[in-house]
């Protein structure tokens, strides 16, 4: 049984634990905001790209003048996994999420005889994936330093990606990250960027364009690949602080319960000592 220091210092450093778990989920909801305004803004133009892009790919078709991006390599033999995690811990299960989504996809692929590449953006899918797949691994993007995501670390990671297909290294590209929902919903989600795959336009509005719709979609489809990207950014960002925030409110109140369940062994254990000292005390004085 612990001595009563033992429980009054135990006690002490959940206190001090709880302190930063509670620091830490004040942190993760003012930057929760930010993230999810982020988002949120950027939704709008990546469905309305999404829907020009449609437009212009369902006109081009499958001719022959389709953009690579577009028509892809024909064959799917070999593909590259983006798995969007992030740098840092102490958020619940969101990377573990995204990290499953991409292991059972790279499982699914190897049993069909495909040939994986991963390519990991952030510390922590990277270290959850190096044990079972480390040896698929292409590259990596580190992003600890970024303290904001901008369009240009998108750009960054486009180019990696581009400048792959480009050189024959792969057919098909799919990048895995959390859509936010809710600061308890995070979704993880597969999406297709490379051959680009759209949803197909609600619109019957007829268009001429000026120039080729194969020339427009050569130019704009680099810049899909970034926009796609650059919005699975802000969504991962969004999901991490709120997946964190979440976390760091269960981890304090799992604190406070602990705190209360020591304290009252503590009381207990503090009444016996009384106790049995006054017992010694009594059958001391009746012995005189």
């Amino acid at each position: 049984m612990p001595s009563l220091k033992d429980l009054k210092n135990r006690i002490g450093s959940v206190k001090n634990t709880r302190k930063i778990t509670k620091a830490m989920q004040m942190v993760a909801a003012a930057k929760l905001r930010r993230a999810q305004d982020a988002a949120v803004a950027a939704r709008p133009y990546a469905e309305r790209m999404n829907a020009v892009m449609a437009g212009l790919a369902a006109s081009v078709g499958q001719s022959d003048s389709a953009p690579r991006l577009l028509a892809g390599t024909g064959r799917d033999q070999v593909q590259l996994l983006v798995v969007m995690t992030a740098e840092r811990g102490l958020c619940g299960g969101f990377n573990s999420t995204i990290v499953r989504l991409a292991r059972a996809k790279a499982t699914e692929l190897l049993a069909a005889g495909k040939t994986v590449k991963i390519l990991t953006v952030g510390k922590k899918g990277r270290e959850q994936l190096r044990r079972d797949y480390e040896r698929y691994f292409v590259g990596h993007v580190d992003l600890t330093e970024v303290k904001r995501v901008g369009y240009a670390n998108a750009q960054g990671i486009a180019r990696d990606v581009l400048a792959r297909f480009e050189g024959g290294e792969f057919d098909v590209a799919t990048i895995f990250f959390n859509r936010f929902q809710s600061v308890i919903s995070q979704v993880p989600t597969a999406q297709q960027i490379i051959p680009a795959k759209f949803e197909a336009a609600s619109t019957n509005a007829l268009y001429d364009y000026e120039p080729s719709e194969e020339a427009i979609l050569a130019d704009l489809l680099p810049r899909n690949v970034a926009t796609q990207i650059f919005t699975a950014l802000l969504e991962n960002g969004a999901s991490e602080q709120g997946a964190r925030m979440s976390a760091m409110d269960n981890a304090t109140r799992n604190a406070g319960d602990m705190i209360n369940r020591l304290t009252i062994q503590y009381n207990r254990s503090r009444q016996a000592a009384i106790t049995k000292e006054l017992i010694e005390i009594i059958s001391g004085a009746e012995a005189l």
